[in-house]
């Protein structure tokens, strides 16, 4: 990248981790799914030594540090195997937590109700950043109630969403671990 100057050569770079991650996705998920967890969501982040990062969840939504070790343990035989990223990386496997990121359209409709915060590719009404209680999807339009206001965001136009911690999601947190709990308690009787 000689004779660019720094803020090309960023750019580049920017743009090089975004195709691998387009690249990455449709080949990692299905062993993702492989190991019993649904992906969340994948990030390449870094510069010389990259870390692949991996969130991801069982069907129910919970994901405790033992299935983050189980998926660690298996991606990493699929990654050695397979090989599909150039140079040094790191792996590393998180649950999505509380305050989750929403990254498919599924989620918008399955956090109705809850509070969340959007940023936007490009603005909307001289806006990029939303914040307000999630009402679902009309279509492919994510539909958020912001400031007193019905607002639908095409799907596409939104760069970033995550859920804000409040207590009502915190709530609903517990009742889901205590229902996977319960259920876990069950199969082991079984």
């Amino acid at each position: 990248m000689a004779g660019l100057d720094p803020a090309s050569q960023a750019k580049r770079r920017f743009s090089a981790i975004i195709s691998q991650i387009a690249h990455l996705e449709p080949i990692i998920e299905p062993a993702v799914e492989a190991a019993g967890f649904r992906l969340v969501r994948l990030r390449l982040m870094g510069g010389n030594t990259k870390t692949l990062q991996i969130m991801a969840e069982r069907a129910d939504g919970t994901m405790t540090v033992e299935g983050c070790a189980i998926l660690a343990r298996a991606l990493q035989d699929f990654l050695e195997k397979e090989n599909p990223l150039e140079g040094d990386y790191e792996l590393e496997v998180s649950s999505p937590g509380i305050d989750r990121p929403l990254t498919r359209p599924a989620d918008f409709a399955r956090w109705a109700g809850h509070e969340a915060k959007l940023e936007l590719h490009t603005p909307i009404d001289e806006r990029k950043r939303f914040r307000g209680r999630l009402l679902g999807l009309d279509g492919q339009d994510v539909t958020i109630e912001s400031q007193g206001l019905r607002i639908s965001i095409p799907f596409r136009q939104i760069a970033e969403a995550k859920l804000v911690m409040t207590d009502a999601l915190i709530a609903e947190d517990l009742k889901a671990r205590k229902r996977a709990d319960s259920l876990q308690a069950a199969q082991a009787r079984d």
